[in-house]
């Protein structure tokens, strides 16, 4: 009996500490597989430009100063006590022969340090840093671009855009700083935000973003979805008080363009002040939500050439409408002043947040008919609003109108036929 406890006694503590090292042993076997689980893809700041194509080098508006050559030499290597005595005597001799190589290190342009061996020196002007402008010069013509590229990565899902500069800026803008506003349509509501390096023309920004599937972005950009999207890249001036303007957009479809990865593009803005293609005309909107106060304020300022039927004034007629509900229908008052006509009217609707998904504004130019008041002439019709409703500019205003500036966003609408 007594043995049996002796054996008890040992057995236990001995046991315990089997036990413990089993789980110390699978405890940092454990934090070394999540170490490993969770390394990232480090993203390189330069896009991939494919062979044949101008580089791009991605550089900021300072100069760098570099010596004329860098001196490139090999440390001395270590000698053993044993081999000391043998190369005394040959000491003498490669003094005699440094000193006739002195000549030729010196024009050369090397550097000569005791116990080291000068191999040559490295050239800078070989090296030296081209200006972006010089390297990615914009193409022919007056028309404001946007230098970009776009690179969407399979084994991790992300899309990588790439901003690189601005050109040819209309002059009013020069002296302001420039922002460009980066979306994923038509789910993305957080935009990404770059702001160009210095004023001037041509703006550089050298920047870049990663768009990925998360809760807080809504943007999914799986290899089956980032298909069917849209890149939206909108061009913001900024005077000095923080007041902005808008300078233009660039709506890209990423359909056809995800196989060209790393291509370097030029895109042409479409500016607020361009005049549209329409054929019924265009529309001024201006649209501003307040999230706190569930309120959704329009502004219908004017439009330009109409295509009147009859002499008598024009009115505008705007309705909220939820799904295929109208919720409320408001009309302004009429105005004469030919096929150019300024609105100026603002109206306020109420709507909630959860509703912006599913709710749309619906414009209709309209000219009374005398024969029958009760159907009027219809010169044109738009509709702003989310996905459901809406694509291009009408889409893209209805998202910029959810800012958390709450500013109002004014833009310009080619009108369609009225249904």
């Amino acid at each position: 009996m007594a043995d049996q406890m002796l054996l008890l006694a040992v057995g236990l503590p001995v046991g315990l500490v089997l036990l413990l090292l089993l789980g110390l042993l699978a405890f940092c076997s454990w934090r070394r597989t999540n170490r490993q689980s969770r390394y990232q893809e480090l993203f390189s700041t330069a896009p991939s430009v494919p062979a044949g194509s101008a580089p791009v080098i991605l550089v900021s508006q300072g100069s760098w100063t570099l010596p004329s050559d860098i001196p490139f030499t090999i440390p001395p290597r270590f000698i053993p006590q044993s081999k000391r005595d043998e190369l005394e005597a040959g000491e003498s001799q490669e003094t005699q022969r440094t000193e006739i190589q002195k000549d030729v290190l010196t024009h050369r342009g090397s550097l000569s340090v005791r116990g080291w061996y000068p191999v040559g020196s490295v050239l800078t002007s070989l090296y030296s840093v081209s200006a972006l402008n010089e390297v990615v010069a914009p193409p022919p013509g007056m028309a404001t671009r946007l230098l970009f590229s776009v690179e969407y990565r399979h084994s991790c899902e992300q899309l990588v855009v790439f901003l690189l500069r601005l050109g040819n800026l209309p002059p009013r803008f020069h002296s302001n700083a420039t922002l460009v506003e980066l979306r994923l349509l038509p789910d993305d509501r957080r935009p990404r935000q770059a702001k160009g390096r210095g004023t001037g023309p041509d703006p550089e920004f050298n920047d870049y973003f990663v768009f990925q599937a998360s809760a807080r972005d809504g943007a999914d950009v799986s290899a089956v979805c980032v298909q069917e999207s849209t890149l939206s890249l909108y061009v913001l001036s900024r005077e000095p008080d923080g007041k902005r303007h808008a300078v233009g957009r660039v709506l890209f479809p990423l359909k056809e363009e995800l196989g060209l990865a790393g291509r370097v593009l030029w895109k042409d803005l479409e500016l607020e002040d361009d005049v549209q293609c329409s054929e019924l005309g265009d529309v001024q909107i201006s649209l501003c939500y307040s999230s706190s106060q569930q309120r959704l304020s329009v502004g219908v300022l004017r439009a330009r050439g109409l295509q009147l039927l009859t002499d008598a004034g024009v009115c505008v007629q705007v309705s909220l409408q939820l799904h295929t509900r109208v919720l409320k229908t408001k009309c302004s008052c009429e105005v004469k002043e030919g096929p150019d006509p300024f609105f100026n009217y603002k109206i306020t609707f109420k709507l909630k947040p959860q509703h912006l998904d599913e709710a749309c504004l619906r414009f209709e130019i309209q000219q009374p008919n005398k024969s029958h008041p009760e159907l009027p002439y219809q010169l044109g019709g738009l509709v702003l609003g989310p996905f459901m409703y809406a694509r291009g500019p009408q889409l893209q205003h209805w998202m910029d109108m959810v800012n958390p500036a709450q500013e109002p966003v004014k833009l310009w609408h080619g009108l369609g036929k009225a249904t």
